[in-house]
């Protein structure tokens, strides 16, 4: 099916890609929003041995499949998107997958690598109870909460953008 004046609109496989893209980035948001609006205050909260414990332990969970399949899944989705984008070059929507694509790349899957895994790592050679660790966690949580804050945005406005691919 044609639109007038474009290319084509966006149907069929093509159509379950973008929305399950959407799906897919909007979890990934979701999860980043919690912990930026609530659980890295609460492990702040905590004292410095108890808190590292706590996001040590939620590190080690998160790498579990339940979250990488949506997470790392998200990350090949956009770039097949990404892709198809450019076979197809569909009449209406192509800025904004591509524009998706890239935040949700860069903005959410990249910026997880480049700044969130490292002070991961960094924390969890560290002993919760250790006078290292107490003068790292302050630091760690103001750091990895600034990041976390710009993967939140970067993924709720990768699916925005599909969403509006398809309007």
């Amino acid at each position: 099916m044609e639109r007038e004046g474009g290319v084509g609109m966006i149907e069929g496989p093509f159509l379950v890609l973008v929305v399950v893209g959407i799906l897919g980035a909007g979890l990934v948001a979701g999860v980043f929003y919690g912990f930026s609006a609530f659980v890295m205050r609460g492990l702040a909260a905590l004292p410095p041995a108890q808190g590292v414990a706590a996001m040590n332990s939620i590190n080690v969970a998160a790498v579990r499949p339940a979250f990488m399949a949506v997470f790392a899944g998200s990350a090949a989705l956009s770039v097949v998107i990404a892709v198809v984008t450019f076979v197809v070059w569909p009449g209406e929507g192509k800025v904004e997958l591509l524009l998706g694509s890239v935040l949700y790349l860069a903005g959410s899957f990249g910026l997880t690598i480049v700044a969130n895994v490292p002070r991961n790592d960094r924390l969890a050679r560290l002993t919760p109870g250790a006078p290292e660790a107490a003068a790292y966690w302050p630091a760690y949580v103001r750091e990895w909460t600034f990041w976390n804050h710009i993967r939140t945005v970067a993924s709720a406005t990768a699916a925005l953008l599909y969403t509006a691919a398809l309007a």
